[in-house]
């Protein structure tokens, strides 16, 4: 963060200072809400969550190093204290769901209000360049590789994991010093108006829109509300004379309909045609589903890329951070070899792994919506067809948030581990969403067990890789190379399945 003392910064989130307060005290470090993470001359955020009340802890943060404490009541340290906030009744941000009497959602608002204002300071004394990144699935793994491509030019910074709603985008925007070249911001909507929300605290320059899907479908109500609401980015966006770009899926004709609600120059990537800015051709997939593919960019320059993320759907991840570099004036062959060289860092995110007995797990167990879902299950097809003989075993949990389709939506992954040919199928959880998958999943003659939970499915799996079948002479056979895709919505903790088969190894 940019070095202010506690009584600009009492103007900026509009608050007052305590009496344990020196107005001319300098906040110099980062804004913390952790306060094991706080280091000499940070700013601690007190928030109340559901185990532990931040206001608690003012004290030891202080002890730590913090100077002060931005809280929504006095505490046993130097503070500034900041103005409640008024609810509003229709509210189902993520904010909202866990705050009962809007003490958070007053800190909150101080900690934005503190983020825009260090936000514009940087983008007017500095030249931040400020990168939004929105869509139903693949924000992750995109901002990861935007990321990546834009520190190969300067100073980035980019949100940890998935801090993407109203307290992980102010908490980014606030990593960003006089030395950060870049931001890359991931934005996430659970209603009409958030990103808007989002884009005015860090108001961005360029806009990727990745796709329009049935993530959330059960606060939207329908895709096109969701293509709303995903669209409120490119709106954000300054005009081409003012520099900004949206860059557009042209795969999906939502987002390329988008094109007629923003003033920025338009530039789109697709993986299936030719006609769009950039577009890759000749793709291939390895043994773990990893692309290589050729990148094509305006002006008929292209380069060769070998990506070490998994997943055929990360060549249109790649595609989209591709054009954020090149349209930053990044050359062609520097945005390549930073494809070719990152490497996934948001956990539980495509993590993929492969035991000393040959086993690979692929760990995508940190959201689940139907794209998403599609895209693993594609992944683990891949993987286990270059593979001839093996299984393939999805350890799928129930997918959140999707309201009235939630039971058709599941039954429908039924026909795509068919689709895939995926051998067996571990369904976690007892809901009726839950048993339709099953249902539709032997249906198919996909063989299906049940579990109740993370220890449940795990012990089912290891069952299923320590049963070699087997071979013509009745003998078992040897160990297959099996593959195992864990994905579920966060809530449900299915990385723990993960963890545990990584740590066993079925000889």
């Amino acid at each position: 963060m940019i070095s202010l003392d506690l009584a600009t910064l009492a103007d900026i989130t509009g608050g007052k200072l305590n009496a344990l307060a020196d107005p001319a005290a300098r906040v110099t470090g980062f804004v913390e809400f952790d306060s094991r993470k706080i280091a000499p001359g940070g700013l601690f955020v007190a928030l109340a969550g559901a185990r532990a009340d931040g206001h608690d802890f003012a004290r030891a943060a202080v002890e730590q190093g913090a100077v002060a404490v931005l809280a929504a009541r006095d505490v046993d340290a130097p503070a500034i204290i900041v103005p409640p906030v008024a609810r509003r009744e229709d509210d189902n941000s993520d904010l909202a769901a866990n705050d009962p009497d809007g003490s958070v959602a007053a800190v909150v608002a101080a900690m934005s209000a503190l983020a825009a204002h260090v936000a514009r300071t940087l983008s007017e004394r500095t030249g931040l360049c400020i990168t939004g990144v929105t869509g139903s699935a693949g924000k992750t793994s995109t901002k990861d590789l935007i990321a990546a491509v834009l520190s190969a030019s300067g100073e980035t910074v980019a949100p940890p994991g998935s801090f993407n709603n109203e307290i992980g985008h102010p908490y980014t925007v606030l990593r960003c010093t006089e030395s950060t070249d870049f931001l890359v911001a991931e934005m996430s909507a659970r209603g009409i108006g958030h990103i808007a929300h989002l884009a005015r605290i860090a108001p961005p320059k360029v806009g990727v829109v990745l796709n329009v899907g049935s993530a959330h479908l059960g606060e939207f109500g329908s895709r096109d509300n969701i293509a709303r609401a995903k669209g409120e980015l490119v709106e954000a966006l300054p005009s081409a004379d003012e520099g900004g770009i949206a860059i557009l899926n042209a795969d999906d004709d939502l987002v390329a309909g988008m094109r007629s609600r923003t003033r920025a120059r338009v530039v789109t990537f697709s993986v299936s045609s030719r006609a769009a800015d950039y577009f890759a051709s000749g793709i291939e997939l390895d043994d773990v589903a990893r692309a290589t593919f050729t990148l094509h960019i305006p002006g008929g320059q292209s380069q060769r890329v070998r990506l070490n993320v998994f997943g055929a759907h990360q060549v249109s991840n790649a595609l989209a951070a591709a054009a954020v570099g090149v349209e930053s004036g990044l050359p062609l062959d520097l945005v390549a070899d930073a494809l070719n060289n990152a490497h996934g860092v948001s956990v539980n995110r495509m993590d993929v792994n492969t035991r000393p007995d040959g086993v690979t797990i692929i760990n995508d167990a940190y959201n689940a919506n139907p794209d998403s879902m599609r895209a693993g299950i594609a992944a683990l097809g891949y993987t286990a067809a270059a593979r001839p003989g093996v299984r393939s075993i999805a350890v799928l949990g129930e997918m959140g948030e999707l309201g009235s389709d939630a039971v058709a939506s599941h039954r429908d992954l039924g026909d795509e581990l068919a689709r895939y040919h995926v051998t067996h199928l571990v369904a976690v959880g007892t809901s009726e969403a839950m048993a339709a998958l099953e249902e539709r999943a032997r249906s198919r003659g996909i063989a299906t067990l049940s579990a109740d939970g993370v220890d449940d499915a795990a012990a089912a799996v290891a069952e299923i890789l320590a049963t070699r079948p087997a071979g013509e002479d009745g003998w078992a056979t040897a160990p297959q190379r099996d593959v195992v895709l864990v994905k579920a919505s966060n809530a449900l903790g299915l990385w723990g399945v993960a963890e545990q088969l990584l740590q066993r190894n079925n000889l």
